[in-house]
């Protein structure tokens, strides 16, 4: 009886503080303190070198045009990956706008649960369709795609093969499979060869971006397939940066080659070209895709992506399948800007890709940079280490199908008067 009482008494008390005001702990303790002193002296670091990373507040939808805070009038925008300039599409949100009355605004569970809808399945079988494989697979994002196939498919008794630059998202799934693991120098074939004749492993899985996200090269894929068939290895490429917009039809990568469906695995996004929301993808063999169903962790234990998303994508999916116009106008818009740069004096790296860099070297300069073309009303971001390494700053632009020549121009006419105040071009 004195238990029960004492229970009864407790939850009274418990009742009677939810009602009351809340309880606020401090967080001065000494391991909080700390914590804080560290990370300060982490990032007093980082802004002695001139990396710091400010995030500007665009006040408007992602577009050419945009509204940034702090600045009057709308800034011509060309850092995004919106390279189909369909991420204020009209015809894309009202799409959207339709599945979030149909479908809702999410599944609050993940795939095996309770989190498929016909959506999801159409949507993965319109991107089986669109790079003519036998089946795809949706994650969360891309990252989560690179992030649950190694070790779902890896064993100690295989071998992956990496480009050095390849993006984090597979540097960090690499180093969750158990597989031995090889970095080969950066689009180096003999490299890579020498690296494939010396293992027995049991699947010999070479590994690369399609297309280089901060140089906007693209990987050599014909002497790679060519050593793929030499030594028994798988290929895998992820295309976030080619899907929808790089090849004839927006195939990517191995239409870009004219080598269309001979990668044994493509992984890809849909939060660049396909949409601009988010999202990614593993699409290749039926097992494959099966078998990631069953082991894959960020695809087990992540929700479903939310209806209005899958029905974006699955929107453009569709125009790229009815038109090639969009994939056409970025690909001549990047020819404008890259021959009026170069022509001007700066140093243009990548190869005849949307993602052009322009190469200024010093961390400094490239943020000043970036910031007196705000000023000129022209969105850029200045990379600098780590994002890209020491000695390689650069102003990376990204063209898309939405820009006009005119405004191509202005841009280029902005990085002149820049380049010139600041010594850069003559």
């Amino acid at each position: 009886m004195a238990t029960m009482q004492f229970t009864r008494n407790l939850l009274q008390q418990c009742s009677s503080q939810s009602r009351a005001r809340p309880v606020f702990y401090s967080t001065a303790t000494a391991g909080n303190n700390k914590l804080r002193q560290i990370i300060q002296h982490q990032l007093e670091d980082i802004r002695e070198a001139g990396t710091y990373k400010s995030e500007r507040i665009i006040t408007t939808p992602q577009a050419t045009a945009i509204g940034v805070a702090g600045s009057s009038g709308k800034i011509l925008n060309f850092c995004a990956n919106n390279y189909l300039g369909l991420s204020a599409n009209n015809e894309v949100i009202n799409y959207g706008k339709k599945a979030l009355d149909e479908y809702g605004a999410g599944l609050s569970s993940v795939r095996f649960i309770c989190g498929t809808q016909d959506i999801h399945k159409q949507l993965e079988n319109k991107l089986s369709q669109f790079h003519q494989r036998e089946d795809t697979i949706l994650y969360a994002s891309c990252f989560d795609a690179n992030a649950g196939i190694f070790e779902a498919v890896l064993t100690p008794e295989d071998a992956v093969f990496s480009d050095e630059l390849n993006h984090a998202s597979i540097i960090d799934g690499i180093r969750l499979c158990k597989a031995k693991k090889a970095r080969y120098l950066h689009r180096n074939m003999a490299d890579l060869e020498e690296k494939l004749r010396t293992t027995d492993a049991r699947i010999k899985m070479i590994v690369t971006d399609g297309v280089f996200s901060m140089d906007g090269n693209v990987a050599p894929l014909p002497e790679i397939f060519e050593l793929a068939d030499r030594y028994g290895a798988v290929t895998f490429v992820d295309d976030c940066h080619a899907t929808g917009f790089f090849g004839r039809t927006g195939r990517g990568t191995e239409e870009f080659y004219g080598m269309l469906g001979r990668c044994d695995i493509i992984n890809s996004t849909l939060g660049k070209a396909l949409g601009g929301a988010a999202g990614g993808y593993t699409t290749g063999p039926r097992e494959l895709i099966d078998l990631l169903r069953q082991k894959s962790r960020p695809y087990l234990f992540s929700n479903s992506l939310p209806p209005p998303v899958v029905a974006s994508a699955s929107k453009v999916i569709d125009m790229l399948m009815e038109s090639s116009e969009l994939t056409a106008k970025v690909q001549s818009n990047t020819r404008r800007f890259r021959e009026a740069m170069t022509s001007a004096g700066f140093t243009i790296s990548g190869m005849d890709h949307p993602i052009s860099p322009v190469m200024l070297g010093d961390a400094r300069l490239a943020s000043t940079f970036a910031d007196e073309m705000l000023k000129r009303g022209i969105y850029v971001i200045g990379f600098s280490y780590p994002v890209v390494p020491k000695g390689k700053a650069r102003i990376r632009v990204q063209l898309s199908a939405a820009h006009s020549e005119e405004e191509i121009d202005r841009a280029v006419a902005a990085f002149i008067e820049v380049g010139k105040q600041l010594g850069v071009v003559s």
